[in-house]
């Protein structure tokens, strides 16, 4: 299908123009989406496996959440935080029941999430723990843009932007649980990590160091923070990524693919840790019923056992496929779960890579210099993860 385009070229690009240049962005204009692919205004067709960054877990604009935007529309679009909501109920009740936790705040970006976290995680300290503030992150972990989450996360190149810094957040290596308990002392309130470092290349936490760390975490009486914003919501084949592990963390962060492509995230936290008093969180959308209907809409068609048992089965078809074809290539290791997924390259610029992908029509993503990442719709068939296999080869 080619879709039809409006305006003109020339417009667009004059209004491009005026779009702040905080990223590198190739000058082309998409203006539709459909499952797995996207159209620019000259008509060409792009196989996205980048998804809005894992944001698109249905793929573009699905049916379920057409309908669900339609819906609400017609019914109630906001009506102030200040009022509980139907949609604000529902979903808080689905992702409660999901994480098995108590308490969920909705709100409008994983950044924002996080930074909820970092401030109830401080509050349960000041509270409990005799004034600990200090929340042990990872080296190469990424928790989003804000001040606090900048601070949180262990991103190179991110040392000296935006000084001062937000104190607090005390890097460890990943994967090491040693430094992690060297690394407690009385001002420690928490330990926060991604299951699955997305930014930092698709790097997995093993399922025994999760367990391991949360026996730690319960053992030093701090709480243990699982950010899932990326991992959350089917992206590894089960709800949550830290269900591999079968842990159950103190605060979850949701983001991303809760949406489906709206702004939606969550804060989930459970009896013991939730201690916010009236006035210390809010905000202007939080919990506005349009996102929330989507929200909902998105959880009750991905939590089925069916679509997650297919997510995984498809997940591992591609790590598969990519690890013959790195073979046969001459390039490096595979990582990653479900449909999160990472290919090393060997004397091969990743940037460059994708460029080349770009034009021949792939949208993949290179968070390193030396990896390209793979986040495709849930949706994927699997002939598209064959035609992309087909254009990654091309490109290399």
């Amino acid at each position: 299908m080619r879709p039809s385009v409006s305006g003109s070229r020339a417009g667009m690009r004059e209004d491009i123009a005026r779009v702040m240049k905080v990223a590198d962005r190739p000058s082309i204009v998409m203006v539709e989406g459909q499952g797995s692919w996207l159209w620019d205004d000259a008509g060409n067709r792009y196989l996205d496996f980048v998804q809005g960054w894992a944001v698109n877990c249905l793929g573009h604009s699905p049916r379920v959440i057409v309908e669900a935007l339609h819906g609400q529309a017609q019914r109630l679009i906001n009506c102030s935080p200040a009022y509980y909501n139907e949609p604000m109920a529902r979903l808080a009740t689905l992702i409660a029941d999901g994480t098995r936790l108590r308490d969920v705040f909705l709100c409008n970006s994983g950044a924002e999430a996080n930074e909820g976290a970092i401030k109830l995680a401080r509050k349960w300290g000041a509270r409990y723990r005799g004034g600990a503030f200090e929340i042990i992150t990872m080296e190469h972990g990424f928790h989003g843009r804000t001040l606090a989450t900048m601070a949180a996360s262990g991103k190179p190149g991110w040392d000296y932007l935006f000084e001062p810094k937000v104190p607090g957040f005390p890097k460890v290596p990943f994967g090491d649980l040693e430094a992690v308990r060297r690394a407690v002392t009385p001002k420690t309130a928490a330990v926060m990590l991604e299951p699955i470092q997305g930014e930092a290349g698709v790097f997995v936490a093993g399922d025994d160091w999760l367990r391991d760390l949360r026996r730690l975490t319960r053992e030093l009486d701090i709480l243990l923070i699982a950010d899932e914003i990326q991992t959350g919501i089917g992206r590894t084949g089960r709800l949550f990524g830290y269900e591999h592990a079968g842990i159950d963390p103190d605060i979850v962060t949701l983001g991303k693919g809760l949406g489906g492509g709206v702004p939606l995230a969550a804060l989930v936290a459970g009896e013991r840790a939730s201690c916010f008093d009236y006035g210390d969180q809010g905000g202007t959308f939080n919990g506005n019923p349009l996102m929330a209907a989507v929200g909902c809409a998105v959880v009750e068609t991905v939590r089925d056992p069916q679509f997650l048992d297919a997510v995984a089965a498809k997940g591992q078809y591609l790590i598969e496929r990519l690890r013959a074809l790195s073979v046969e290539l001459g390039h490096g290791e595979v990582r990653g779960r479900g449909l999160l997924v990472a290919l090393e390259l060997k004397d091969r610029d990743a940037a460059d890579v994708s460029r080349a992908a770009l034009d021949r029509g792939l949208l993949i993503n290179a968070p390193r210099p030396d990896t390209l990442r793979f986040m495709p719709a849930l949706t994927v068939s699997r002939d598209e993860i064959d035609q992309m296999l087909d254009l990654v080869r091309a490109s290399l």
